[in-house]
């Protein structure tokens, strides 16, 4: 897929995964629609794009706001002339057990990484059938491939992601619209940070836990955004990003119902 001339729309673009998919998209001089809560980091990403001389629109954008996010295309027509990738990378993590998860954490959380990318989907669609030789680009995880303890919320809105990709893919097939999804190992980016903490969690063990995932997110964003990109190049399906969810997904499929035995024994050692 050539990209160049392209227009593309980028949730989560003010920092970490989105602003690197941002600027290797922009690389390849394809036009973007920055959307984000923060708009002082997406004015970061339009920086770190300026020299390649492509349009850049930023657009102040929860996807957890209905009515947002229908009107989203109409503002973005405004700026380009059309959309041809719809990159739904907008993400936040919940810290936690099931138990210990709220409902109110947990529909948070999938108002954001699920229905964001739902009703992005659905708004963009009649735009990107437009085009003729469109995709959609949605962020899952590696836990969209497995399901770890202390994740379940996490867990369950990467799997829903995967699900509803997978499907839309075959739906959409000969339509010139493609669907791929993604699946980030460990990625140096500060949704770790950022995650909710429960009630009831010490700071202590808050601690400890975000000690945890700093040792498991190393992959430099830049790196992954390049290798997204390329993928959207490649019209693949499925892009793994990086050696440890390369590896995850093998031990996943070797191992669908006992996976977490060995990959606790390896954590362990």
């Amino acid at each position: 897929m050539r990209l160049g001339g392209r227009t593309a729309v980028v949730t989560g673009a003010a920092g970490g995964i989105g602003r690197a998919v941002a600027v290797s998209l922009a690389r390849r001089r394809c036009h973007l629609a920055l959307a984000d809560i923060d708009e002082a980091g997406m004015e970061g990403t339009a920086e770190l794009v300026r020299d390649y001389g492509v349009r850049v629109s930023r657009h102040r954008l929860d996807v957890a706001d209905r009515a947002s996010v229908a009107d989203f295309p109409e503002r973005v027509a405004k700026e380009h002339a059309g959309v041809d990738v719809l990159v739904n990378n907008a993400g936040v993590a919940v810290g936690g057990t099931f138990e210990q998860v709220s409902e109110e954490d947990f529909e948070w959380l999938f108002e954001i990484n699920f229905w964001g990318v739902v009703r992005m989907t659905r708004a963009f669609l009649p735009a990107l059938r437009a085009s003729g030789d469109a995709r959609v680009v949605n962020l899952s995880s590696v836990y969209g491939l497995a399901a770890p303890p202390g994740q379940a919320a996490y867990a369950a809105s990467k799997f829903a992601v995967r699900g509803f990709s997978e499907a839309l893919r075959h739906e959409l097939e000969g339509s010139g619209v493609g669907v791929t999804v993604v699946h980030p190992g460990g990625v140096a980016t500060s949704i770790a940070e950022r995650a909710r903490v429960p009630a009831g969690v010490s700071p202590e063990e808050v601690a400890r836990r975000r000690e945890q995932f700093r040792k498991l997110l190393r992959l430099p964003p830049e790196v992954a955004g390049e290798i997204i990109v390329r993928g959207v190049e490649r019209r693949k399906a499925r892009v793994l990003v990086g050696a440890d969810a390369k590896v995850l997904s093998l031990i996943v499929r070797a191992l669908p119902a006992s996976y977490w035995k060995v990959l606790a024994l390896r954590a362990g050692k």
